[in-house]
């Protein structure tokens, strides 16, 4: 497909599907601002990659995009409040500035998003480790699996973040 049938094949799929799925976007997370802006995101996401050859349900192709999008959106919010939460047990002259916030924010966002990547007992092994600050046999004993097996989850999870660098 060349680039100006793309192009317009996009322009298609926005005029016939833009306003159903702000609509749906909206009443999924009862704003309508917030529908408007996902829809745009889902849109920008799909000028990112190629549409499929052959798309049959494209309502359910933008669903899948949004989901994700919204499932991104809802993440970031509980980990924006659980530092702003954070942040309000600082004294006054321990608070960073909004530019270092956000920076920490985006951080935190994006070690949540290559930790989500990982397997649900090589995360815990690793976050019982790197947070919890729990030498490996004690882990080895909460979580009832040997020491060699947490040495294994260390392993791979240290290896899942080298690579995400």
């Amino acid at each position: 497909m060349s680039p100006a049938d793309a192009h317009q094949e996009m322009g298609g799929l926005y005029r016939e599907h833009h306003g159903w799925l702000v609509a749906w976007l909206s009443r999924r997370l009862a704003c309508r601002h917030l529908g408007a802006d996902l829809a745009q995101d889902t849109f920008v996401r799909l000028l990112s990659n190629r549409l499929p050859p052959d798309l049959r349900e494209p309502r359910a192709y933008l669903t899948t995009i949004a989901k994700g999008l919204v499932a991104s959106h809802l993440r970031r919010r509980q980990l924006e409040t659980a530092y702003l939460e954070a942040l309000a047990a600082l004294p006054e002259p321990s608070q960073p500035s909004a530019e270092e916030r956000l920076l920490v924010l985006d951080t935190l966002c994006e070690i949540d998003r290559i930790l989500d990547r990982l397997p649900a007992r090589a995360r815990q092994v690793f976050l019982m480790a790197q947070l919890d600050g729990l030498p490996y046999a004690r882990i080895a004993e909460l979580l009832d699996i040997s020491l060699s097996t947490v040495k294994r989850h260390m392993v791979q999870a240290l290896s899942h973040c080298l690579a995400a660098l």
